[in-house]
């Protein structure tokens, strides 16, 4: 630090030099005429940088004495032989104080490791390869950037940190291991992740050299692997004056797994690939929609902080359900302008926000009803099964619906036959004839967490709404299709 510290000074007193020996140039050129090269300045500055001895050659080969030559390309005392060369003319200042700048440069900073590559560490066999796993999901598979096709291991302490990123969402998490000497590499995720999960032994070494050969060993197996400079790993962004919630993980995932089945997989807004995270005083809610269909969830949280709308990719809410549990353990979500992170456990999840304008979707939800239905889900969900088995993704028709009195009857009609079912309901208001597509009723009546709802509808054009027996913490929507004679 001290010789980088001087380094430093010396630069900018070699670029001050630079300028006195820029003035002194045509005098230098007069007195010697032979050495007019008629090269710039400032090329020779920067050529300097590149290769010092080279540039002092060509600039001084006919301006100072040849012992003095000899003795600056002998070894590297660039100090006296600038000194010596401070006599002949005055642009060898300039020399005086560069070549500190050069002999701080050769041996402290050209010959430093840019990054700490070499490590060394002993790890439980069980808890890395666990730990590789989860966040090799977060791993770039197809890139034309090498370091994010792998995971950054970085020793530290008593811990060795795992990174994986692909630019988009970012999954870091830490582990007790024994640390024999500090330092990081990147290693191929697939190769590492198979390695460990297959190695023998209840712990493994880990060992990387100034050449980023590492070694990885585990009972009588070993394996070496060509490693990449932890430095050329991207920096994960980071949130600062987020707003901070805190959310019971048996919820959350509870909520994204009931919305984020109806999240756009393919549509001309980005934002609507995402699902919606509304949270405002002691209320959290997520929206998810597609052309089809609606998924709202609700629930009350504690808290009072500032009210907060963003979008998050449906890729990284997937990676976020992986790690939550069921039990009664919090996760911690901080919220920025274009990031968010979720900390899950000793797991940090970073993944950007989705722009643009989300669907108004207190606009698409009916609030009147002529008919109210009230089902048992389980017998719905196998009523339509029943009735779908003749509908294939090369004869498409949707599910006719009846809802009479006291009875829904289902009916298919496709190119391969016909089929008819039915089951009980409760039944208010009119009867109602409407068709769904047989996957998008099923997969919200399977999202359903009750043993029975309360359908409403509007007719057989109208979308139909799924709401538990009681309460709102939950709202599906479906939108009909039409039979062919409609």
């Amino acid at each position: 630090a001290i010789c980088y510290l001087l380094s430093a000074i010396c630069y900018l007193l070699s670029a001050i030099c630079y300028l006195l020996s820029a003035i002194c140039y045509p005098l230098s050129a007069i007195r010697y005429p032979l050495s007019a090269d008629m090269l710039s300045a400032d090329m020779l500055f920067h050529l300097f940088h590149v290769n010092s001895r080279e540039i002092f050659h060509l600039f001084h080969k006919n301006v100072f004495p040849v012992k003095v030559v000899q003795i600056f390309t002998s070894l590297p005392s660039h100090p006296k032989t600038a000194i010596f060369g401070a006599v002949s003319r005055p642009a060898a200042f300039f020399h005086i104080f560069h070549a500190l700048y050069y002999y701080y440069y050769y041996y402290y900073i050209q010959y430093t490791p840019k990054g700490l590559t070499t490590l060394k560490i002993i790890c439980d066999t069980a808890l890395l390869n666990e730990a590789c796993q989860n966040v090799q999901r977060a791993v770039s598979g197809k890139t034309t950037i090498p370091a994010i096709e792998g995971i950054l291991m970085k020793a530290l302490g008593g811990e060795l940190m795992l990174t994986g990123y692909d630019l988009e969402v970012g999954i870091t998490t830490s582990l007790p291991c024994q640390v024999v000497e500090q330092g990081a590499i990147i290693l191929n995720a697939r190769v590492l992740c198979d390695i460990v999960r297959k190695i023998p032994g209840d712990t493994v070494l880990i060992e990387s050299d100034e050449r980023m050969l590492t070694t990885i060993k585990g009972g009588e197996a070993s394996y070496s692997l060509i490693g990449i400079d932890g430095n050329e790993f991207p920096e994960l962004p980071s949130v600062s004056g987020g707003y901070p919630v805190v959310v019971n993980q048996g919820l959350l995932k509870n909520m994204i797994r009931q919305t984020i089945f109806s999240v756009a997989v393919k549509d001309s807004k980005i934002v609507h690939t995402g699902v919606k995270f509304e949270i405002s005083a002691n209320l959290f809610r997520l929206v998810a929609v597609d052309g089809s269909r609606l998924a709202m969830r609700t629930e009350p949280i504690d808290y009072t902080g500032e009210e907060l709308s963003f979008v998050v990719p449906a890729k990284t809410l997937n990676e976020v359900v992986k790690l939550l549990d069921e039990d009664d353990e919090t996760v911690s979500l901080a919220v920025g302008k274009r990031h968010i992170i979720f900390e899950i456990g000793n797991y940090t999840i970073i993944s950007r926000l989705l722009d643009g304008e989300f669907l108004n979707y207190k606009n698409a939800i009916p609030t009147t009803f002529t008919t109210t239905a009230y089902i048992n889900v389980d017998e719905m969900i196998e009523s339509i099964d029943r009735a779908s088995l003749i509908i294939t993704d090369k004869f498409i028709s949707p599910v006719r619906f009846i809802f009479d009195e006291n009875l829904v009857r289902l009916s298919s009609v496709t190119a391969l036959g016909t089929a008819n079912d039915s089951f009980p309901c409760q039944l208010e208001g009119q009867k109602v004839e409407i068709g769904f597509n047989n996957k998008l009723i099923t997969e919200a009546l399977r999202a359903c967490d009750v043993d029975e709802v309360k359908i409403e509808l509007n007719g057989g054009f109208a979308p139909i709404v799924i709401l538990p027996k009681e309460g709102e913490n939950f709202l599906f929507l479906v939108l009909p299709m039409r039979f062919k004679k409609d």
